[in-house]
């Protein structure tokens, strides 16, 4: 099932069409819609009952052997779709063509791009790939291999939530506060496991495992993100990169410290970024497989 899940991501992406995450993310706008107060009661039940519905979707469809079930973890998992949309970004901004860069920027990273110059594209870029490699490849593998299909299942919604709600804005400060430590919680495994592989890593990209291990594990524990900082600061120190910095986003300015001695991304580093990811993500699944044999 993780086997057929990953090789499926890895050919064709996320589904284009009638992707599960896409309706269960209608199905929360909607329940949204109703629940809606600046009350953390209100967000706590919110998000029950949908990961409650997801895991007990997941639960039935797990008594169905075959392909189904890999279907399910294959929907959970974005790290295809997520190197191309990096990739794309990197070819832009190579021709420069900045205002497409910039249009092209919100599939990646949630700040605002209107004020990026190129350098912060690709710094935006890097970080999303380091992040979303975690949350979007090796986390839902790793709850796979835990608990079966409904684990990865479960997982994803969690993580589908505190992206739609975790947010510090005036309407989800609140609303949104048990989905985003929920996601904490849930994605503090995979983040470390993608930390680790990282680390070990560093040298096939050039890198050191021992900046690696610094910048995750000491700057990484500045980092407001029990977890992003973790995998982010891996990231920097294996490509011998300086990432963090100043984050504008909708809800107002944020500041990042500073993960890793090298330089601001430049031209290249966004592909290094995801030839990194492709090994991490090819590390998960390892382990994975090692882990549900037991």
């Amino acid at each position: 099932m993780i086997a057929l899940a990953f090789a499926a991501d890895r050919a064709f992406g996320d589904p284009r069409r009638f992707h599960p995450v896409a309706g269960f993310g209608r199905a929360a706008s909607a329940l949204e819609d109703v629940l809606w107060r600046p009350s953390r009661l209100r967000g706590v039940a919110h998000t029950l009952v949908l990961v409650g519905a997801a895991a007990a979707a997941a639960v039935v469809l797990d008594r169905r052997p075959g392909l189904p079930r890999a279907a399910a973890v294959w929907a959970t998992l974005g790290g295809r779709s997520l190197e191309r949309a990096a990739l794309r970004l990197e070819t832009l901004l190579a021709a420069g063509d900045l205002a497409a860069a910039r249009a092209h920027a919100p599939t990646l990273v949630g700040r605002d791009p209107a004020e990026l110059d190129a350098a912060e594209l690709r710094r935006a870029a890097v970080e999303s790939v380091a992040e979303n490699t975690s949350d979007a490849v090796v986390a839902p593998l790793v709850w796979a291999a835990l608990l079966g299909m409904p684990g990865a299942v479960a997982y994803r919604a969690v993580n589908t939530l505190d992206a739609m709600i975790g947010h510090k804005d005036d309407r989800h400060r609140e609303f949104g506060w048990f989905a985003a430590r929920l996601d904490d919680c849930a994605s503090w495994p995979g983040a470390r496991v993608t930390a680790l592989l990282a680390i070990a890593s560093a040298p096939l990209v050039g890198g050191s495992a021992r900046a690696a291990w610094r910048a995750a594990w000491e700057d990484g524990a500045r980092h407001p993100s029990p977890n992003a900082g973790r995998v982010e600061g891996a990231f920097a120190g294996a490509l011998g990169l300086r990432l963090g910095g100043v984050n504008r986003y909708a809800h107002g300015v944020e500041r990042r410290p500073l993960l890793g001695r090298g330089a601001a991304p430049g031209e290249g580093d966004v592909v290094r970024a995801v030839a990194l990811a492709r090994i991490v993500g090819a590390g998960a699944l390892g382990l994975a497989l090692l882990a549900a044999r037991r």
